[in-house]
């Protein structure tokens, strides 16, 4: 029997299209002051946490994230494409209206969660959902077996984490999954025996979005 492996699966700290709520995907944003100052707190936070890795997505807004934990563990970012968002294609940049406004259709279909929907292309050759899904759950599995028996940390993005509670929770593809990610929230997960489990969900203590009245965070800004 394989060891399990336990996972934080962290949210990237806030960059400014977070702010303006533009669909960012594969868009290579770095952190604004806030997130930054978000990245170093939560480094702190996890100063005494044992990690063995730190895994990143390789766009900035993770992995500048990732550095200041590692920085504090002194550890390697482990970057790696596979751990990025999804690629939303020539929605990237876009806020919610201009993407109701400017493609209809494929608004529609997100917010219906239709599993095999894409956006138009644009510089980039965009992603269904469940292509999407495969490409994250594989790069979490690949981490997981890696490292088994150890403890690791993922700084990702907003889809990889719905990716990881999605299969967690057992909640199928084309059904809307509904939970708050703020960014540099911590998500405790255990992959055990090619099984995901959920161990727990949105530590936010160190950050004052937490202490705010909820609101809808199904964005995948």
């Amino acid at each position: 029997m394989n060891q399990p492996t336990d996972i934080l699966i962290i949210r990237h700290g806030q960059t400014a299209w977070n702010q303006l709520k533009r669909l960012q995907g594969h868009s290579d944003i770095p952190l604004n002051e806030k997130g930054r100052l978000q990245a170093v707190t939560l480094a702190g936070i996890l100063r005494d946490e044992p990690l063995d890795a730190i895994f990143s997505s390789d766009l900035q807004r993770a992995y500048q994230t990732a550095h200041e934990i590692a920085r504090m563990h002194h550890l390697p970012v482990l970057a790696d494409k596979m751990f990025r968002e999804r690629c939303y294609g020539a929605c990237e940049g876009m806020r919610d209206e201009e993407i109701r406004d400017a493609y209809p259709q494929s608004y529609a279909a997100w917010y219906a969660a239709d599993p095999d929907h894409f956006f138009p292309d644009g510089e980039r050759k965009t992603e269904s959902p469940r292509q999407f899904h495969h490409r994250a759950l594989n790069a979490i599995k690949h981490a997981a077996t890696r490292y088994a028996g150890k403890r690791i940390a993922i700084v990702t993005h907003f889809g990889v984490i719905e990716t990881a509670y999605r299969t967690a929770c057992g909640i199928p593809l084309g059904t809307r999954c509904k939970m708050p990610v703020l960014n540099t929230s911590i998500n405790r997960f255990r992959w055990h025996d090619g099984t995901l489990q959920l161990l727990q969900w949105g530590e936010a203590s160190h950050l004052e979005e937490a202490k705010k009245p909820p609101v809808d965070y199904y964005q995948h800004y």
